[in-house]
């Protein structure tokens, strides 16, 4: 796919670097559109973490996108669990969401419906909004790309903080600041909010991925990338 060199990330070619960067620290592959049918509790709090960008049981995301995928296919095989996710949203409870809970999700993945609404979910409380903020902000292709990511596993209110840190330390382009002081800031913000959670606390995705783009002066998030996550080697085209 030709991509625009100076695009932004919602340009199809940057989001899908976006999306296997993402999927790279994530589920330790490039192949993003492999993950609907990811399921697993990774032990962090969160209850079950899923699909494309890690919806989890506990922080209302998967509830949301179950309701958006019941939305379009009322008769879908995840629907008779939004009792369950509703009554354990906001905990690492597993109750009422046990093996053949995982086993429907993961049939559910073969339904385009189900694929399509996990896009969409992660559009309208990930992409879209950490984009947009980006953007706002004067920076580009990477950093939107570290706006998304921070808000992928911090959450968009997360991002926010996050954001907040680093302007007491720098000032982001925007408002005629640099860009790469605004960024580096950004990302030491970012990784002081994953050290404080020891699910998080392993900050290769910041420390051999996004800062090495930075310190190459790869503002553009341009291809080919050469990076590590958690010992990883990857390299995207």
């Amino acid at each position: 796919m030709s991509v625009p060199a100076s695009a932004n990330l919602d340009d199809p070619g940057k989001k899908d670097v976006a999306m296997q960067l993402v999927s790279a620290a994530e589920n330790s592959t490039l192949d993003w559109r492999s993950q609907f049918a990811y399921i697993e509790d990774i032990h962090d709090g969160r209850g079950y973490t899923a699909g494309i960008i890690g919806f989890c049981s506990g922080t209302g995301d998967m509830l949301e996108l179950v309701e958006a995928y019941t939305a379009l296919n009322p008769s879908n095989a995840l629907a008779r669990y939004l009792p369950a996710l509703r009554e354990v949203n906001g905990t690492a409870s597993h109750h009422g969401l046990h093996r053949k809970f995982r086993k429907d999700w993961e049939a559910a993945a073969g339904d385009p419906a189900f694929r399509a609404a996990q896009e969409a979910e992660r559009d309208r409380s990930y992409f879209d909004p950490a984009v947009r903020d980006a953007i706002a902000d004067g920076v580009r292709a990477l950093g939107q790309f570290a706006y998304y990511d921070a808000a992928v596993m911090h959450g968009y209110d997360g991002l926010l903080d996050i954001r907040a840190a680093a302007l007491r330390h720098a000032t982001p382009p925007a408002r005629g600041g640099d860009e790469r002081e605004w960024l580096n800031a950004f990302l030491d913000a970012r990784v002081d909010e994953m050290n404080e959670e020891e699910a998080h606390s392993d900050t290769s995705r910041i420390d051999t991925a996004q800062r090495v783009f930075l310190n190459e002066g790869n503002l553009d998030l341009n291809t080919p990338l050469t990076f590590a996550v958690y010992g990883d080697r990857f390299r995207i085209d």
